[in-house]
Parts: C-alpha cells; structure tokens; sequence
C-alpha cells in the first residue's frame, strides 16, 4: 500500500524571533542586517535535509492587524514593534524561502496560524498527514489524529500526550482552557483569578466552556464563582480570540504544496549576495548534483534535460514521410507547430510550409510553396543554394493529413504565439487547431514584464541557445527576400528548429508554471482567451469609410479654422506642427512665463503639460493650440488611418489582441489600436459612429459599471462602499456624502464630481497636487479632501499600505484571481522612482483583477450565446467593455444572456461566500458603437 503523502507546515513567525535572537548582528556588504536572515536560512535547510515530508509551506503573519483586532482592538496591542534592524530582514526572509522552491504564504487579515489550520483541515479531508513545525501553544489546538506539532529547537513531537501536559485537557478542549486562563502576552483577557490548571479542571468537570459558563452559579469556592458570572462575556470573547479560523478561502491545493529541488542558480545568487558563503559552501554539492532528465524536478533541470538532446532535424516532401511524423506526433501526444510564411500580415499571409517537433530535439520542415531561391546579395551556403525547389508532393493531401492531426483532440498542438499560426493555417483551409498551448503566453504568465517574450529571448534565458536568426536566412534591407524563396537545406534548419525550441521551451515552461503555482490562472484565464481572440480578429468589426473621410474633412476644417486664430494671436504666421517654431512664438515673441529649454537642443518645450499649464493661467494662444493637436491626433491616427485599413475583401477593420504585452494583463490591441480611440470629447465619440452594424444586424455594447472601484470596495473590505454597491445607490454622492457630510438630496454636482475625482484617483495613487490640477483648485485643498477620504474609509489606507509592502517584500502583486504583476522599482533608492512603483504596485492588482474578470466572461460567452441558439459574436474589447454583432430579431435574448455571464462570471464573495459587492453590466444597442455605447 502506498502511504499517504505528509504536509509539513511551517511557522515562519515564530521560526524569524527565534533566528534573530540566536545570534549577534551581521551584515551584509552593503550594510544591511542579516542574522535573522542567516539564522532562519540556516534553520531551513536543516528541515529541507531532515525531513521526511513529500509537500511542503512555510507560512508568515502578513502584519499585525488581523480581523481579530476588529473584534477585540486591544488585542496584541500592548507587543512593543519589532527592533529596528530585524524589519529590513522580513522581506530578504521570504526570500529565503522562495529561493530554496519552498511555498511562502501569508494572507492580510489573517494570523499565519489561521492558514496553517486551514491548509492542515484541507490536506486532512485528502487523507494526508500533516505536521505542523512549531512550539507555539495556540497551535496545539489542532492536534488531533494525522496533526501533530514538531518542536524544531527541541526535535520534539507534540501528540495528544504532551497537549495533555501542558493543558491538562484533551486538544478538543485546548481554547476552553485559553478561552479561561487568557493570554497577558496576546493580552487576551480571559476571568481573572483563573489560571490553565484551574480552567483544566473546570472544564474537565463540566465538559466544556458554555456547561460551565450556564452553570457557574453552582462553582462552590465564592471569588471563582463571583469572576465566571462577572466576567463570562469575557471568557466567550477570549474563545473567539483564540480559536483558529480553518476555514480561510484559499486556492492553494496540496498539490501546489509538492516538494521540488530549487534552481540552482537561485540558491547561489540570494546566498551570495547575502554574503552566506559557508552556507553556499555546504550546499554546492546538493547543488551540483546531476538532474535526472526522465524526472525532472525544477525548471533549470528540465533545461538542461532538454537542451542536452542533440538536434535531428529532417525535410519531408513525401506523404509517406509526412505520415511516420504524423504517427510520431499521436505516439507523443504532443506536438510543437510552427509556419513559414511570405509575409507578417497572418490574414493575408500565404502559407510557405510547416514544422513539427513531437519530441525535443526531433523536428521536420514540410514545403508547401517554396520557390527557386533567389541567392543574389545573401551569403548562403550549402547544396540548396541554387537547387531546384522540391515541395511536398500532394499539397491538398498532404493538408488534410495535416488538419487532421490539428483537430485531434488526443494531441496537444504547441506554438509560440500560436494565435499568428491560427490564422495562417486557417487561410490554408485548417481552421481547426485543438488543444493548444502557447509558450508565450505561458512565459508571460510567469513572469510577466520582467522581461520580453520572444522566442530568441526565451531560447537563450532558458535553455542557453542562440538560435539562427532571421537576417540568417532571408538577408536584411534591400537585399531582404521572403521565406519562399529560401534554399530548402537552409529553410528546415530554421524552420525545424523554431518548432524545437518551442517544444523545449514548453518543457522548462510548464514545469516553472507549475513550480509557481500559476497552473490555474495560465488554465483558466489565459489559454482559454487564444482561439477567442483568434475568432474575434477574424470577424472584424464593419466600418462605414464614408463617415471617415467626411469626419477626416470636418477635422481639417477645424484646423484650418484655429490656425487662423492661432496666427492672429502670434501676430505672423507659423507651423503650428513644429514645437520649435511654436516655442519660438510663446517665449519668445510673446515672452510668456515658465518656459524651459531642452538641455541637449537649446530649443523650448512646448509638451503638452506646459501647454495645459500656460492655458490654465489664462493665455488663450496655447488653449487653441492643445485644440489644433486633438483635431491633428483624431485625423492622422483615427480618420485617415482607420479608412486604409478596411480590408477591402471584407469590408472590415481587424485589430490583433495581444496577451502579453501589458503588465497588468489587460489585452492590447494594435495594427490598428482600437482601445484607444477617445470617447469623453464629442469629436472623439463621433469616429465611434463609423463603426456599425451590417444590414439585418445591430451593435450591441456591454460594459461594466464601475468594475475597479468595484474590486476596490471588495478586496479592501470597504463597509460603507460595499453598502453602496449592494443597494445599487450612486457610489459617488455617497462617497460625497459620507466624506463631505452633504445630504444626498439636492447635492451640488461640484461636490459629486469631487468625490467622483477621489474615488478613481485613489486607484492610481493620486496626490494632491494631481487632485489640484483635475478639479482647479490649490493643492492644500486638494490634500484636505483626500485626508477627509481616507478619514472616512481608513480600510482604503490599510489596503495601499498592505499592498505597497507585499510589493517590497515579493517584488510582484497579485490580482485577486492569482495573476503576478511584478513591481520594478519598489525598492529603488531614488524616492521619485520608488514613489511611482508604490503607485504602480496600488493600482496594478485592480486593474489586473478587472482585466482577469472580462477575461472569464469572454471565454464562457460563446459557449453561452451557443448554448441559447443565438447568432451574436464578439468583435471587440475594450479594458472593460465588450461589443458584439447581434441579429435584430436576437436583441432581447442576447442583452439577457450577456447580462447574466458578465454579472455572475464572478462571485465576489467573503470568506463565508456571501457576496460583497455586486457585478453590474450596462448593455446598449444601436446601428452604430457610438449609438450602442
């Protein structure tokens, strides 16, 4: 029989107190304090070499305030701070930690004991055993069968029998005993006059707290008596303190808990930078020890797994080829896919060949369309320069054997930016390509901005390799020529190992998604957005070119009309386009105050935050110029542009999604970008107006109310917005009204608008001197409302300060679904450079978290509208917003079925799973997005 697996939880807390007092100062080189830093690494690699555990986690109290504080304020207050040069060391410990590929887990809110008799209930209900690492009395409550505590000073398990010794009583009856005794140290205050042996025999007798607190009445000894009937709300208020909550909402499974060997290459950096040689000393040998490729543990030793198998790279032009590969790929159940193309357009693209990997190292080149190479400017080399083009025979054949592969469910189809080789392949008839994984998006999941996401890059950070560029192979400049016309023996070598190198990226990949506990945002909202958006970028969105070009017309009336005025004022004419000319008018000729010259041209700034400055004092002359600019920026970037690219064999604009661009995870769109297309100025919302529905349909825009402010109101447990929300009430006069003291009725729209300032502020940080400048007033007014704000809603201060140090002490933030956005910058030197990572690090896990959630709503609507028997379909989003194609004799149905997915997409809900705030959706319909929106 196998024997069930053992989860070993860790105290961090109580193992940092202990480190830092086991030891005298030290220093790193650059000054800061490490011994508890030493003490604790040391600490924990002595578990890790001990222990006997299969999972593992090391938990941390993520501050002092805890919800047991909202019951019982002076609880813990009397703890005097930590000393002064062990809070530096907190960070740099949790590094430790993830260093050696340990879990370290904390939770605002919570003690780390409360996660520990979480996670030790949840591994119970599984069969597992576990074993709690720690001395600490509160955690004897949990002992029971399959939980026990260690001691790590003493190496000493704690059973039921020593839970006995200490309390007298069984560990079911432990917080009866605290609930009597107290605790002076946590200042839980408990009866006076009752110690743990008389509260062990008090409840031996009567069987537990609530017997004896309904019977003291009948407790001989009088002062015992008098303290149990006078002091009993006490006692029940001390069982709620000591009472470990087991039933946090947390998404960790003992699965993310499984022990893996850490990356090397951590280990030795955070050691030495630490200074830690003899640390570093002792584990180089564990360290160096050779991984073992058939069971790889950790992606460094997945990479060098992979990356060790030498190349066998092969041309196939025969079906009888074609097929072995075929059998190769549904023997592997995995196949990485690659296309050749003549152009980067992947609509337009016509499809030059295939590549396939069913194995690292192992990979093909099949030629659809390749052409006698034109070898005139490139220096190629080899037999194929100059050799007759061989393609693979049977073209429309060889396809469908190709498709049917594609469509196979039983084999995952791998690619890096697989959504391009969607589109290609769909242009060759191969519209059919599932399940699929994209190491792009998998390296984006992981790690986010912290660096780019192009195979090159990926190749060499992961596995060490250089691959053939590009340039290599077509040449570059005038010299440059298509992927059609390259030598064959040239061709398979760059083709066949784009495919390699994908599916040794996806190797290394899926074990750090793993290793990272990313599996379920990677699963659940990335993966599922690529044929999505794929779909989306093929239907394109019906643009009405006549509308364009009169607005284009209307715009360059508009700045034909202000350049006038703008020459009147200057007094001559000029370029208004040229910031140097335009300089010269403003601060020379006119000599208006505040200009300031570029250091390296001499010339005047004329950006246009010196222009809303000049126009904000009352100089006419670069108000109309800020004007001219809008008009220029709607023209050249919206209505000319916008009209070149309708596609003419559509009718249609088709913008491209990327998943991984923003740091935040929002989708971006480009070529051309239609998330940025203004909508506050009237001129800006008329472009929308060119966007329409086709005869027989209608545009339907569905948006969601106020979704950030939202997230805010839930995961900063705001009462007083979370009330707002729920009644449906306008959440900024309330919040105008619980800051100003203003009644909600005949409220000045000022006021509202104030508070309207104040509440989107908040979520990127503002300051006082942005509030100043927003609503036109002085910065010492601005700086009394935002203090009145968080006056009112102090959860909003807690929330930004918890937030701002998670930053600095893991680098990243996190959304409320798991996505890890990292912070650069949080810990730099420079306050200005800190100061934006801080606002950065506030901001990032709400609009994270509002991106994640129209991400889940966009994968279940299509199954959804199918479902319903409808013929809507997505065309476009935008942040917070989807719009849809709907046919008129649909709309109903539509607006109800979008309206229920978007709203119940999500359930933003406490830890009891009532929900806190409600998601909204507005849903409008019209011919035109203008009219829909």
């Amino acid at each position: 029989m196998t024997a069930p697996p053992t989860l070993m939880l860790v105290d961090g807390s109580g193992y940092i107190f202990r480190a830092y007092h086991s030891l005298p100062p030290m220093s790193r080189p650059d000054g800061t304090p490490v011994n508890a830093v030493y003490g604790f690494t040391t600490m924990l690699l002595k578990l890790l070499a001990d222990m006997k555990a299969t999972h593992l986690a090391v938990l941390f109290d993520a501050g002092r305030h805890t919800f047991r504080n909202e019951i019982y304020p002076a609880y813990k207050a009397q703890r005097p701070d930590p000393p002064a040069d062990l809070i530096p060391q907190f960070p740099l410990i949790r590094e430790a930690v993830r260093a050696f590929n340990v879990p370290c887990l904390e939770r605002e809110g919570l003690e780390a004991d409360d996660l520990i008799a979480t996670y030790a209930a949840r591994a119970r209900a599984t069969g597992a055993q576990v074993v709690i690492v720690s001395s600490d009395k509160d955690l004897m409550q949990l002992v029971r069968d399959g939980v026990s505590l260690l001691d790590p000073m003493k190496n000493r398990a704690i059973g039921p029998d020593e839970v006995r010794e200490k309390f007298g009583v069984d560990p079911d009856k432990v917080v009866d005993v605290q609930a009597l005794a107290g605790d002076p140290v946590d200042n839980v205050p408990g009866v006076p006059g009752i110690g743990v042996k008389t509260a062990a025999q008090l409840i031996t007798t009567y069987g537990d707290l609530e017997t004896l607190l309904a019977r003291a009445g009948e407790i001989p000894q009088p002062k015992r008596r008098q303290s149990l009937l006078e002091h009993a709300d006490n006692a029940r208020l001390s069982r709620r303190l000591v009472t470990l909550r087991d039933d946090v909402e947390v998404s960790e499974t003992l699965e993310d808990f499984a022990l893996g060997a850490p990356d090397p290459g951590v280990v030795r950096s955070f050691l030495t930078e630490n200074g830690f040689r003899s640390l570093l000393k002792r584990v180089e040998a564990t360290l160096d020890t050779a991984p073992d490729p058939a069971s790889p543990d950790t992606p460094a030793a997945v990479a060098q797994g992979v990356e060790s198998v030498p190349d066998d790279y092969h041309l196939v032009t025969t079906l009888e080829d074609l097929d072995a590969w075929i059998a190769e790929a549904h023997a592997s159940g995995v196949v990485a896919v690659d296309t050749e193309t003549n152009s980067l357009k992947a609509r337009h693209a016509t499809l030059v060949g295939v590549s396939l990997a069913p194995r690292p190292g192992r990979a093909c080149y099949i030629p659809f369309a390749h052409r006698a190479p034109k070898t005139e400017g490139l220096d190629l080399e080899g037999e194929g320069a100059g050799a007759a083009v061989t393609n693979i025979e049977d073209k429309d054949k060889a396809l469908a054997r190709l498709g049917a592969l594609l469509a196979d469910p039983s084999v995952l189809k791998v690619g890096h930016n697989i959504k391009f080789d969607l589109h290609v392949l769909a242009g060759a008839g191969l519209d059919t390509v599932t399940p699929l994984d994209d190491t792009m998006v998998l390296s984006f999941v992981i790690d986010g901005s912290r660096h780019g996401h192009g195979m090159d890059e990926l190749a060499q950070r992961h596995l060490g390799r250089t691959t053939i560029p590009f340039e290599a192979v077509c040449g570059k400049g005038k010299n440059q020529i298509t992927f059609d016309l390259v030598p064959l023996d040239q061709a398979v070598r760059y083709a066949a190992e784009d495919a390699d190198v994908t599916l040794r990226l996806h190797v290394v990949l899926r074990q750090a998604l793993l290793a990272a506990r990313l599996v379920r945002v990677y699963e659940t909202l990335d993966r599922p957005m690529i044929p999505i958006l794929a779909r989306m970028e093929q239907t394109g969105v019906v643009v009405d070119a006549v509308r364009l070009k009169t607005l284009s017309g209307e715009f360059a009336r508009r700045m034909a009309d202000l350049e006038t005025e703008i020459h009147a004022l200057a007094g001559r004419p000029f370029n208004v386009a040229s910031p140097k000319q335009l300089g010269e008018v403003l601060f020379d000729d006119m000599g208006l105050p505040g200009g300031k010259r570029s250091s390296k041209t001499g010339a005047w700034s004329t950006d246009a935050q010196v222009l809303d400055t000049l126009a904000g004092e009352g100089h006419a002359l670069p108000a109309l110029v800020l004007d001219w600019r809008q008009y220029a920026k709607l023209k050249s970037t919206y209505t000319d542009a916008l009209v070149e690219d309708i596609d003419r064999a559509t009718g249609r604009v088709h913008t491209t999604y990327s998943l991984s661009v923003t740091t935040t995870g929002r989708l971006s769109s480009n070529d051309p970008n239609l998330q940025n297309i203004p909508i506050r100025s009237e001129d800006g919302r008329k472009i929308r107006e060119a966007f329409v529905a086709p005869p027989g349909f209608c545009l339907m825009s569905a948006d969601y109310s106020q979704i950030e402010l939202r997230l805010v109101a839930h995961v900063a447990a705001i009462r007083a917005l979370r009330e707002a929300f729920a009644q449906g009430q306008d959440i900024h006069a309330i919040t105008a009204a619980q800051v100003f003291g203003v009644p909600l009725e005949g409220m000045d729209p000022m006021v509202r608008r104030r508070a309207k300032a104040i509440n989107f502020g908040i979520l990127y940080g503002i300051s006082a001197h942005g509030l100043a400048v927003q609503l036109g007033i002085s910065r010492g007014e601005a700086g009394a409302f935002i203090a009145a704000y968080m006056a009112r809603f102090p959860e909003i201060q807690t929330f930004m300060e918890t937030i701002k140090e998670q930053a600095r002490a893991q680098g990243f933030v996190e959304t409320p679904f798991g996505r890890r956005i990292p912070i650069p910058g949080i810990n730099d030197r420079n306050p200005a450079a800190r100061a934006f990572a801080e606002r950065q690090a506030i901001n990032a896990p709400i609009q994270g978290g509002a991106a994640d959630i129209i991400k889940r709503a966009m994968i279940r609507l299509p199954d959804a509208l199918s479902e319903a028997g409808l013929g809507a379909r997505l065309l476009l989003q935008v942040h917070d917003e989807l719009v849809l194609e709907v046919p008129e004799a649909e709309i109903d149905a539509t607006r109800d079925t979008v309206r229920r997915v978007m709203s119940t997409t999500v359930a933003l809900t406490d830890a009891q799973g009532v929900t806190t705030v409600p998601l909204d959706v507005d849903v409008g319909v019209g011919p035109s997005w203008a009219e829909a929106h």
